[in-house]
């Protein structure tokens, strides 16, 4: 191991006290660059490492808003823009009450090596709110989401940051912040994607990330010889990533029998398998109550069981899709004794990196979520593409081209991992792949 690498992430879990998340992404990440980092020293010398964990620029602010009954509330926002190297800060807002600077750290560090990873020109950051959107009126959100733009739009920009959405930030909390920004600079441009059809989003957006998993997760599966037709496969979560996931696993031929909720999970063995199941999801999801078990009273053959995750059942493949680290050393150790082969993630660090170890050293093949679940940043990228050339792509060319950088994704995470390891890791792969582009970009452009 570098002795470069552990001083660096000792200094970030100094600088950086309580963040425990934060800490979990730069070690996963940091831990697998040491070959790296033993074959070009320059960085070494350059600081690379140390200026890559420390954001450009980190802010954080109080909103201001009024409630239904005349209340004035204060939440806290923030945004962490990262790395801009190759492009502008790209990444999401999450509003939710669990919303805080480790977590930001964790989502934005990230960012920057899933951006790497698509090929396209846009660089890592990440923003928020401790604001939880479940509840509340239209009103309400509106009146939170202007205010939080009265701040935020100093720093961002369609040359400087392009926000998107996450977790509690859907099309109404994007159209409410795009309107807010308009205002405010009195000028019309692509500073936000995730917008609604009519005023400058992207076909394909609200799937692309579903679809980005399972091409990812076939690619993964061709490479080791297995087909995802006819796969069974579970996936947690029942959001846009769920649907989109199920979507694209329908057309492909797998049969998926879960999902799940803070509830509990959905065990439906005849198949999430037609779009009346599927488009289900978003009904659940738009009801506002945030649990799936509806689906069993909607569809009588299908069980819901409470208060548990959907990995303890059979199946080929699994691709977590909800939160991070919703599969733990315990759940790793299951996969491994029941000799399950394959898992790709879906959500934002699926995996604790203890779990990440357990299931690797027990053979699983596991597809990390900072190249699966890059299709939704990728399809973010050609709305900004789309806004500055005013111009409008089709379903199909989007889908085209989504797919396209999806096994372009993978090929760079396969031969990264075989140069620097010797063997297929897409977990390190990925790392090196996307940290490759970003080096280089950082070393050209001197000291900054």
């Amino acid at each position: 191991m570098s002795n470069y690498v552990e001083r660096v992430i000792e200094l970030c879990k100094q600088n950086n006290p309580g963040e425990v998340e934060f800490h979990q992404t730069i070690e996963e990440v940091l831990h697998s660059l040491a070959p790296v980092m033993e074959a070009h020293p320059e960085y070494e010398k350059a600081s690379l490492l140390e200026r890559l964990v420390e954001p450009e620029r980190g802010i954080t602010f109080r909103v201001c808003w009024i409630d239904d009954a005349g209340k004035v509330q204060v939440n806290k926002g923030y945004r962490y823009q990262f790395n801009s190297a190759i492009g502008p800060y790209k990444g999401g807002l999450r509003f939710a009450p669990s919303v805080n600077p480790g977590t930001v750290k964790f989502l934005g560090f990230e960012q920057i090596f899933k951006n790497s990873l698509t090929g396209l020109p846009i660089g890592g950051g990440k923003g928020g709110a401790d604001f939880d959107p479940n509840g509340k009126s239209d009103g309400e959100i509106m009146r939170f989401c202007q205010s939080f733009m009265d701040e935020l739009y100093r720093h961002v920009g369609p040359n400087t940051d392009v926000p998107a959405g996450d977790l509690g930030v859907g099309a109404r909390e994007i159209g409410y912040l795009f309107g807010q920004y308009k205002r405010l600079v009195n000028r019309y441009e692509g500073v936000l994607t995730g917008k609604g059809l009519s005023y400058g989003g992207c076909q394909g957006r609200t799937e692309a990330t579903g679809f980005g998993i399972v091409w990812f997760a076939q690619e993964m599966l061709k490479a080791n010889g297995a087909d995802i037709k006819g796969m069974t496969v579970a996936i947690s979560g029942f959001g846009n990533v769920s649907w989109g996931t199920a979507w694209k696993l329908m057309d492909l031929g797998a049969k998926l029998i879960t999902i799940s909720g803070p509830d509990g999970y959905i065990l439906d063995e005849d198949g999430i398998n037609t779009r009346e199941k599927v488009d289900y999801l978003l009904e659940l999801r738009g009801s506002g109550k945030n649990i799936c078990a509806p689906y069993a009273d909607k569809f009588p053959g299908a069980k819901f069981i409470a208060g548990k995750k959907p990995w303890e059942v059979k199946a080929d493949l699994y691709i977590p899709c909800a939160l991070q680290n919703e599969i733990r050393e315990e759940d790793a150790r299951s996969f491994v004794e029941r000799g399950v082969k394959f898992v790709c993630e879906g959500s934002n660090m699926s995996s604790t990196n203890e779990a990440i170890k357990i299931m690797q050293e027990g053979g699983i093949i596991l597809g990390p979520s900072k190249a699966a679940n890059a299709g939704g940043v990728a399809t973010s990228c050609l709305e900004m593409g789309q806004n500055a050339g005013h111009t409008v792509f089709s379903n199909e060319q989007v889908y085209e081209k989504l797919h396209g950088i999806m096994v372009y994704i993978h090929k760079n995470c396969e031969e990264a991992s075989k140069e620097y390891y010797g063997k297929y890791d897409l977990v390190a792969g990925a790392n090196i792949a996307g940290f490759k582009k970003i080096a280089q970009a950082m070393m050209a452009q001197g000291i900054v």
